[in-house]
């Protein structure tokens, strides 16, 4: 008797924790308790559903988050089943179709029909409007893309000094919207190239049509490269995926980024001067100064009256040709260890962290050339190695 009252006391907690847990914000009405929700001194949105309609289905959790967004002792956030129960609610509010959602003002039974869009954002701002009530919904992080509009869209994407990629959207497009998060990080990851743009237009908003009736974006999202010195835009016909984006700016604005932000292996390194690197750090002591010398005449040569940034750039192979040969190759190993200790921090900023990923970048040509001459002294260790056991083999077999 004891374990069935322990049972039983153990079942009814069961079901009230069940209760607890799968409790709704949104409450459900019909004809018996309509009139204590709606038309008294709180406004209510009321969802006219039916359990077998799938676009109901989709709408439930959205609807469920909204209820939670609204504090229940301002806005009603309600639903019925107009298949069933609340059927004669349905029909006298003329419902034809699932899911309806209804809006009735405070005092009112008299609704008005909402036609906007089914995701939270666009309900949560209906009913705040409405009805004056803040949601509970924190606002959404600033975009990252440069936004563009009527105002300025002539000013940066057709800057002829700068290579920039527009996104043409609209806000009710599902498209653009499972695209935003890739977007997004292309356009953090590219934040510190001024010179190579990832832009977003609202190509349904009034004001910016004719800018999408000039490019000719029929649908959403249609995205556009427009290369510097004014050229035609280019139709982006890759995939949506991060990857896929940063591949096609890196190719097109001559850039060297990963969908992180940091630049690739390769960024800032010069083939010829990569070759003196690894030249350099191969030969003997003697030899390093004349190896240094003509690495300095081809700096002067080819970067003497290129752009600043280029010519900072090339001469720290032969800053670091300099410093190995007066602090010896010791400096080149504590140099790259500084270096990759700063690059893990998460304050540098990014035009630090630029600065110092060239730098790792043009280190590692120094070893380069000493990493391949060791691997293939050791491929030759091992090929002697293994000819040696071969003739041994081939000797124990002919004394047998």
């Amino acid at each position: 008797m004891k374990y069935s009252i322990s049972l039983r006391s153990a079942l009814v907690g069961t079901v009230g924790l069940l209760k607890l847990v799968s409790a709704s914000s949104v409450i459900d009405l019909d004809p018996s308790n309509f009139d204590q929700y709606v038309g008294g001194s709180k406004p209510a949105l009321v969802e006219f559903f039916a359990p077998w309609c799938g676009h109901c289905k989709n709408l439930a959790p959205v609807y469920e988050q909204l209820a939670d967004a609204f504090d229940p002792s301002k806005v009603v956030i309600a639903k019925t089943d107009a298949d069933g129960e609340g059927r004669d609610l349905g029909q006298r509010y003329g419902v034809q179709g699932f899911p309806t959602l209804k809006w009735f003002p405070a005092g009112s039974t008299e609704p008005v029909d909402y036609s906007g869009g089914r995701d939270l954002d666009s309900l949560a701002n209906f009913v705040s409007k409405e009805s004056g009530v803040k949601s509970r919904i924190k606002p959404p992080a600033p975009p990252i893309a440069v936004q563009l509009d009527s105002s300025n869209f002539d000013d940066i994407a057709l800057d002829p000094t700068k290579d920039v990629l527009v996104a043409f959207t609209a806000p009710w497009c599902g498209h653009c919207k499972s695209m935003k998060p890739a977007y997004e990080i292309v356009a953090k990851a590219f934040a510190a190239e001024t010179n190579c743009i990832v832009a977003q237009i609202d190509a349904d908003a009034e004001d910016n049509k004719p800018i999408a009736a000039r490019y000719e974006v029929r649908s959403f999202p249609t995205i556009k490269f427009f290369p510097k010195g004014n050229g035609e835009p280019i139709a982006y016909s890759s995939g949506r995926s991060e990857a896929q984006f940063v591949e096609f700016l890196n190719e097109h604005c001559g850039t060297s980024r990963d969908a992180s932000g940091l630049l690739s292996t390769q960024a800032g390194k010069v083939l010829a001067l990569d070759e003196f690197a690894s030249t350099f750090f191969s030969a003997s002591l003697p030899d390093r100064p004349e190896i240094l010398n003509k690495a300095r005449d081809y700096l002067v040569s080819t970067f003497g009256s290129a752009k600043k940034e280029a010519n900072t750039t090339a001469e720290y192979y032969v800053k670091a040709m300099e410093r190995m040969l007066s602090k010896g190759e010791g400096w080149l190993v504590k140099e790259q260890a500084r270096i990759a200790g700063l690059l893990a921090s998460p304050s540098l900023a990014p035009t630090k962290l630029d600065e110092l990923k060239i730098k790792a970048n043009i280190l590692s040509s120094f070893v380069a050339k000493k990493a391949e001459e060791v691997y293939e002294e050791a491929a030759d260790v091992v090929k002697g190695a293994t000819e040696s056991v071969e003739s041994f083999a081939e000797k124990v077999k002919d004394e047998l």
